[in-house]
């Protein structure tokens, strides 16, 4: 078996891969072959900067990557990374990681960094046997939004551009899939939310699917977060967010006073790549 970039891998192999790496997963991830065109897209993947393990001309390993700057490091975001289960047990994820960590230095790349779902102790122990560190603990929900509450306000759609994201709280603190590099290249609704013609929150969301990527009231109260998830509610009742900072209490509450499910739970890990063990 070898390493070798994906850069010249079918996106159809790739993804036959990816399926079967993820079949009977901790949660049920989606088999639509564009969803994850347009997911890694906006994520900013490169294909000749992911890896993956070849048994033969079979792939049977990969580590997907996405490549940006963001909040100062130039970073490789592992979008997704699997093993097909008759070669789980031989240690593929770390000896992708040992071959691609020189491949990343030699970019530029400083940082590493992934997202790995609480539960999944082999997955975590292999990637802290790699030199990650858990930075992160993020809170995951769905359901169907109960809330009754204040519903005089004027809901403003507007474009990625005219949001002045120097002023929305808690940018650091979103996952990479949420912040608003990605949300540029994503098939997003932006929406501003005005009582008495002042500002008063905002949110961003896929309307069809109910995927609620960032939203967030510009002055915390009881009564700014019951509006907002109002406005939410008129255009998709049925949500999904994912990835909350544990440390944003009150935004969790807020979400939590809805009767949403806290379906699952998530570490952020990361590895700057000068500590890195090769």
């Amino acid at each position: 078996m070898d390493v070798r970039h994906l850069g010249n891998t079918g996106f159809k192999v790739i993804m036959e891969c990816f399926l079967s790496a993820f079949e009977n997963y901790y949660v049920q991830m989606p088999t639509n072959h564009d969803y994850y065109k347009q997911r890694w897209k906006a994520a900013g993947v490169q294909y000749d900067l992911s890896f993956g393990m070849f048994d033969g001309e079979r792939l049977v390993g990969f580590i997907i990557n996405a490549i940006d700057k963001r909040q100062g490091h130039l970073t490789a975001y592992n979008s997704g990374t699997g093993i097909i289960p008759d070669y789980r047990g031989q240690r593929i994820v770390k000896t992708i990681y040992e071959y691609a960590i020189p491949e990343l230095k030699r970019k530029g790349i400083a940082k590493c960094q992934l997202e790995v779902i609480t539960e999944n102790e082999k997955a975590i122990k292999s990637y802290q046997g790699t030199g990650f560190g858990i930075c992160k603990h993020y809170k995951c929900y769905k359901g169907t939004i109960s809330s009754q509450g204040q519903q005089d306000f004027n809901l403003k759609k507007v474009e990625h551009q005219s949001i002045d994201w120097h002023i929305i709280p808690d940018q650091d603190l979103y996952s990479w899939d949420n912040q608003k590099e990605s949300l540029a290249k994503g098939n997003y609704e932006y929406y501003q939310l005005f009582v008495n013609n002042t500002i008063q929150s905002y949110f961003v969301m896929d309307s069809a699917s109910g995927y609620v990527a960032q939203f967030g009231v510009l002055e915390d109260s009881h009564k700014q977060w019951e509006t907002l998830f109002m406005a939410i509610k008129s255009i998709n009742q049925n949500v999904r967010i994912n990835n909350i900072d544990e440390r944003l209490r009150d935004k969790i509450n807020a979400v939590e006073s809805l009767g949403l499910q806290n379906s699952f739970n998530q570490y952020e890990m990361e590895l700057f790549l000068d500590s890195a063990i090769v």
